[in-house]
């Protein structure tokens, strides 16, 4: 405990069995922080307890006014007390009161306020607040955090409600372990001619004549596998239509179901009509951008998404340039992307930044594929584009990203006192520099001269740190 208390005059202090210096001792250590105030608010002692010492050095408040450090809005919370201690009377709640060291630190203490000795002096005894101020500011970060998943939530379900319903197709989602629908649309409650308090949560192999519960959905599972691609044809137990069932397995929440689309022998017969409209519409409404290219890399077609993230007017605009000319390390990344569709190796995810007409950059993830694209000519061998904003997966991945920081963080954390500051700050340098480099082979394919350019070395200097972090053996074995 750190002390700063005054010298007491005798005629201020009555007589007692101990000092006033010890009986302030004594009291003032069960707090984390307690002031002497005189009648004329100037601060005679300051007693701060030892785990406080974040509070920092409180030694020259003493003999300085104590509305020195209090903040605006603390003072006439002060005076309240102090008023009511002067007309006889113990305030008999506690008061907070913002304490403030310089112009932009504060703390909260939870003062009682008691006269000292039968004196004019006035005894406050305070509990840091901080702890608990700390603790309601992780409930308050919580609580929003499970409001925004919470809308998030009711959001995809809405989304997913007003998709399902709106579908000319007709689905329905079955329970694979009991065969119960667990959800079915509108468009697939007429195919079946039934009600949805006819079928909801009822076994699904009542809506059809001669089928059993065992039949039916080992016949589905069937259907969505790769060695049966064949539709049931299945008659609704009205009798009045025969459809085609067709079937794709899925888990949701750790339970196995099947999404079942079903569909009218007439309309089966329409669906390669279908089909381009479909498509091409799907190609202009996505939020996601797509665009088409030739073998090139020269674009063919791009969507009103893709037009967005470059900020074009209009397709015209783009159509006839290089897609390299809207990436942020131009040729070299069409290039890599190029080569490994060559290669008929689709691109699952690539990372980027596309920049657009005005100099400005988003990052993007590109998932690309070898495609057919109609040209001048006619159809010829082009590639598929679809770019997504990587902004809206930031928020999901932010979390998992501060936990791996604060684990790296924690084991350089290790190292402290049993390594130096050299030793720590190179050992953390090279495990960076060999992950930089795995990711970059990994992205060219382990095409050393793309990676090369890529990491801003040169080739040479690629083949030294491959060899130093044994990069070499790996490939070799591969």
């Amino acid at each position: 405990m750190k002390t700063w208390c005054p010298s007491f005059d005798r005629d201020e202090i009555p007589d007692a069995a101990v000092s006033a210096e010890d009986f302030f001792n004594v009291v003032s250590s069960a707090f984390d922080l307690a002031l002497l105030v005189s009648s004329d608010g100037l601060i005679r002692a300051v007693s701060l307890q030892t785990s406080g010492e974040s509070f920092g050095d409180l030694g020259h408040w003493k003999n300085q006014p104590i509305h020195m450090f209090l903040t605006e809005e603390s003072i006439p919370k002060y005076e309240s007390a102090y008023a009511i201690l002067d007309s006889g009377q113990i305030p008999q709640k506690r008061i907070e009161l913002n304490h403030r060291t310089n112009e932009s630190s504060e703390f909260p203490i939870s003062y009682t306020f008691q006269r000292f000795l039968d004196t004019d002096i006035i005894l406050m005894l305070g509990r840091d607040l901080r702890p608990i101020a700390e603790s309601q500011q992780q409930l308050i970060i919580t609580q929003s955090a499970l409001e925004r998943s919470y809308e998030q939530q009711r959001e995809f379900d809405t989304k997913f409600r007003i998709l399902l319903n709106n579908s000319r197709e007709a689905v329905v989602f079955l329970a694979v372990h009991n065969g119960q629908v667990r959800d079915i649309n509108r468009a697939a409650l007429s195919a079946l001619n039934v009600t949805r308090n006819d079928i909801l949560n009822r076994p699904f192999w009542h809506a059809f004549k001669e089928y059993d519960s065992l039949t039916l959905i080992d016949d589905l599972l069937m259907t969505s596998s790769d060695r049966h691609d064949t539709p049931l044809i299945l008659t609704t137990a009205s009798g009045h239509s025969e459809l085609n069932v067709t079937a794709d397995e899925l888990r949701a929440a750790g339970e196995r179901l099947l999404m079942v689309r079903l569909e009218g022998m007439k309309e089966s017969l329409r669906a390669s009509e279908r089909t381009p409209s479909d498509l091409t519409t799907f190609f202009q409404r996505s939020k996601d951008a797509f665009v088409l290219t030739d073998a090139r890399g020269v674009i063919i077609s791009a969507n009103e998404s893709f037009l967005e993230l470059i900020d074009a007017v209009k397709a015209a605009m783009i159509k006839d340039r290089s897609l390299s000319d809207f990436l942020a390390r131009g040729q070299m990344d069409l290039k890599m992307l190029l080569d490994n569709l060559r290669r008929r190796t689709p691109m699952r995810v690539y990372t980027t930044k596309l920049v657009s007409e005005f100099g400005s950059s988003v990052s993007v993830e590109i998932t690309a594929t070898s495609t057919d694209v109609d040209s001048a000519s006619g159809p010829e061998s082009g590639f598929g584009f679809i770019l997504r904003d990587s902004r809206r997966f930031d928020a999901v991945r932010q979390s998992s990203s501060v936990s791996e920081l604060e684990g790296s963080t924690s084991k350089l954390m290790e190292l402290v006192g049993s390594a130096k500051l050299k030793e720590i700050v190179s050992e953390s340098t090279s495990v960076v520099e060999k992950m930089c480099i795995e990711t970059a082979v990994s992205l060219t394919r382990n095409n050393r001269v793309a990676a090369a350019e890529m990491l801003g070395l040169s080739r040479q200097s690629l083949y030294v740190k491959l060899r130093k972090y044994g990069l070499l053996k790996k490939d070799k074995t591969r």
